[in-house]
């Protein structure tokens, strides 16, 4: 029986129990007490998208998906985080029993962990690659900190099934989902799905840029073509800030139409460098499998996107950002 440390506690996130807190106290009464239509957190939410990165940087935009989750028969969460340190074809597991956060330690479902491996479809991390990734990391104080808030009884806390989605292909994906299905159903099993979208800049090799007047074979080509530092000038029309929003917007879009091969297909059209497309992906599918055998009415199951943030505006082919995006399904 082991524990993963918090390897990134006081650095990406606070490390001082008091401090994070705080932080995410304030984080979370910062988010209106609606979203305009719903109360949060919003009835049957079991699904939620929320990013990765450095708290300073998007801890504030996290809080929107988790204060619309709904925990309230939770047993269990499905935390799907994208590999950034691993090459990895499927889905991995961890071999720890409990993972540690500076607001408590969080109880690994051990017989859940055992059910999927009897699958066959999955692999265990190694454990200095399970703590070196931070993606699934990053979700566990806010986790922590909302089963603490909402659930009285510690006897009652949900115990947490990590799950490191690697470079899966579509078809994967797709197999995925349908194993993931029957849990998704269930209601005491809650959905906790790590990404942050457009990474931007030449630094990650991604400068896509969209003319408000794209020439004929620009428009021909999907509407957008890659900037380079040492050929292009800076666009204005619109900044390069607001066309990686709409950028972004696009594969948003594509998410809350409920249709796995549309938010591919975007994917595949503007490459947009969402991390965590694949966990994305195989919540989709599992989603749509649901959908096909007639378990989830037609309303249900699609995300709505209630926070979309930047790191920066960028401006100059020098800069660069990266996209921050929370959102919830209701099943």
């Amino acid at each position: 029986m082991t524990t993963r440390k918090a390897s990134h506690a006081g650095s990406w996130y606070k490390g001082d129990p008091e401090r994070l807190d705080e932080q995410l106290n304030r984080f979370l009464a910062q988010v209106p007490d609606t979203d305009g239509e719903n109360t949060l957190p919003v009835p049957g939410a079991r699904v939620i998208i929320a990013p990765h990165a450095g708290y300073s940087y998007s801890g504030d935009n996290a809080a929107w998906a988790y204060k619309a989750l709904d925990l309230s028969k939770a047993r269990r969460i499905f935390l799907l985080g994208p590999s950034h340190t691993m090459h990895l074809a499927g889905c991995a597991l961890t071999t720890h029993s409990t993972w540690a956060t500076p607001l408590g330690d969080l109880k690994i479902d051990l017989e859940m962990v055992d059910e999927l491996h009897a699958t066959g479809k999955f692999q265990n991390m190694p454990k200095d690659i399970d703590e070196h990734e931070h993606s699934m990391e990053m979700h566990c104080p806010y986790i922590s900190k909302m089963i603490t808030t909402r659930i009285e009884d510690p006897a009652k806390y949900p115990s947490v099934v990590p799950v490191m989605v690697g470079n899966t292909s579509e078809h994967a994906e797709k197999e995925y989902g349908k194993l993931f299905a029957p849990y998704l159903f269930d209601e005491t099993s809650v959905f906790v799905v790590s990404s942050d979208f457009c990474h931007w800049g030449d630094r990650f090799q991604y400068m896509y840029y969209m003319p408000e007047t794209p020439s004929a074979a620009v428009a021909r080509a999907g509407g957008g073509y890659q900037l380079r530092r040492r050929r292009d000038v800076n666009p204005t029309d619109p900044p390069i800030h607001e066309s990686i929003e709409k950028v972004d917007k696009q594969a948003m879009a594509a998410i809350e139409s409920g249709s796995h091969a549309s938010f591919l297909e975007n994917l595949r059209a503007t490459q947009n460098t969402v991390c965590g497309r694949h966990p994305i992906g195989v919540v989709m599918a599992a989603i749509e499998s649901l959908r096909e055998e007639g378990k989830l009415d037609a309303d249900k199951g699609k995300f709505k996107f209630i926070r979309y943030s930047r790191s920066s505006d960028v401006v100059d082919l020098s800069d660069s950002s990266v996209s921050y995006a929370s959102a919830f399904a209701v099943l």
